[in-house]
């Protein structure tokens, strides 16, 4: 008696990428709870009464379905695939159903948006699974406030700072890294790729004991809000240290989205 395969069992994802494949198809890059970032190709999504039409958007919480990994001759591409070449160890999308979220982002909320997807995508290899940082990624999402910069700024470093943390790339923040003294609370400390946390002179610029101290008990307590009212009291500092350590590990000088950011700021501020 021949045995029933299990169906594939459905998985939380949200859409972080897409191109144009064929006629009808998209290529997309998933950011799965199980199983991380993922390639997966959606037949048929572009047709006007797709059901997946009207789902695969960013920003949105989703519940997918894969099936197997598809062949190469399956996913030859089509007149308008724009020179994408098929990525390997492609899934093909059985399904994708709308699971929650907010109203799409605009404006500096949405290049946030996109921010946190560039991170996601240079700072993560395929396949590898980061259930909490998927999850902090969701909770992050509603933060990204259209007229509160403060806020959405609070909520990228809090979430770059879980990035690097998940990558095991960050060190511990009580502690000067060489010497694993605690930090010292009157003190000011920089964040180096190298060297870790390390002691600046009086009157240097960077983060002060107290704000390392409280980051590293939120990050231990797994607690997202106040991991982000402390980004939100040390904003400008915390911004430039960072910006070391994720120029350094991602490997490039500037973001996309961090370069589109700045000229948008410029543009505004424009007369």
């Amino acid at each position: 008696m021949a045995t029933r395969r299990a169906a594939p069992a459905a998985i939380a994802a949200y859409v972080l990428h897409h191109h144009d494949w064929s006629e009808s198809s998209l290529i997309l890059d998933l950011w799965t709870r199980e199983h991380g970032r993922i390639a997966a190709v959606a037949k048929g999504a572009k047709r006007p009464h797709s059901q997946m039409r009207c789902v695969l958007l960013p920003f949105q919480r989703l519940t997918i379905v894969l099936g197997g990994k598809t062949a190469r001759r399956d996913t030859e591409p089509g007149p308008d695939h724009g020179g994408h070449e098929a990525p390997p160890d492609l899934h093909l999308l059985r399904s994708a159903e709308w699971a929650g979220g907010g109203a799409m982002p605009s404006g500096a909320a949405l290049l946030a948006g996109f921010h946190l997807n560039e991170l996601l995508l240079r700072g993560l290899a395929r396949h590898d699974a980061h259930p909490r940082l998927f999850e902090v990624y969701a909770a992050t999402l509603p933060r990204l406030a259209p007229h509160d910069e403060a806020q959405t700024a609070a909520a990228l470093r809090a979430f770059e700072l879980w990035l690097l943390r998940e990558s095991g790339v960050l060190p511990e923040l009580d502690r000067v890294t060489l010497t694993q003294v605690p930090v010292r609370t009157d003190a000011r400390h920089g964040l180096h790729p190298d060297t870790g946390v390390h002691p600046l002179p009086d009157g240097a610029a960077g983060l002060g004991g107290a704000t390392l101290l409280a980051l590293q008990s939120a990050m231990n307590a797994f607690d997202l809000g106040a991991l982000q009212q402390t980004c939100q009291g040390a904003l400008p500092e915390l911004r430039t240290q960072l910006r070391h350590l994720l120029h350094y590990h991602l490997g490039t000088s500037m973001l996309r989205t961090r370069a589109l950011m700045v000229e948008v700021q410029k543009l505004t501020e424009s007369p």
